[in-house]
């Protein structure tokens, strides 16, 4: 009952309260971000799918964690969670400073992955460290398209996201060495197929 209780807390501080980072946000040191207008836009959107994310990597870890047995695994997964809390608070604090909002529909977001999470969690702790592994991977190659889609001059931005994903790295990495399985391929594709269907949405809305 306790860590139903922390899970569901978990999700009203994610999507209703202010994030709070432990760690400074990155930023890159005598670069001042300039911006046109058409410019900040598509940084936002960017930032915004990107918060999204973080949203769902709140959602996931939490599910996971409740879903073990495996002490060490639940603290490893809350551990990441609170890393996964200083994107979350630097993707909002991003967006605030472009003038744009989060997505409208994280509530639905965060529904999805946790459910997702919990999925993973019921095949055991090697399936749910795959998930892990292959999640990690997959938005650590949406990170780089974004380092290479933000403008040149948002400096701000790109700080924010190039250690956000070498966190993502290390979080897949983290998971390996635990005990992760290979997923298969089909359920590396449908992962990818809802991640599109994510962050496409969420670019907009």
């Amino acid at each position: 009952m306790d860590r139903l209780i922390g899970a569901f807390d978990g999700a009203l501080r994610t999507l209703f309260a202010t994030p709070r980072a432990s760690r400074p946000c990155p930023v890159v040191p005598a670069d001042d971000t300039h911006l046109g207008a058409d410019e900040r836009k598509h940084a936002a959107a960017l930032m915004r799918v990107n918060h999204v994310g973080e949203v769902c990597a709140q959602a996931l870890y939490t599910a996971q964690a409740l879903a073990t047995r495996d002490g060490a695994l639940r603290t490893r997964m809350e551990a990441a969670a609170r890393e996964e809390t200083d994107h979350l608070a630097w993707t909002k604090s991003r967006l605030d400073e472009l003038g744009a909002r989060p997505s409208l529909l994280n509530p639905l977001w965060y529904a999805g992955a946790f459910g997702l999470g919990l999925v993973a969690g019921r095949f055991g702790d090697p399936v749910s460290l795959g998930f892990v592994v292959e999640t990690e991977r997959q938005v650590e190659a949406h990170l780089q398209s974004h380092l290479e889609r933000l403008p040149a001059g948002d400096h701000a931005s790109r700080a924010i996201v190039a250690q956000m994903k070498d966190d993502e790295a290390a979080h897949a990495l983290s998971a390996q060495q635990a005990g992760a399985v290979e997923l298969p391929p089909p359920v590396k594709m449908a992962m990818r197929a809802a991640a599109r269907v994510m962050t496409t949405t969420a670019h907009y809305i």
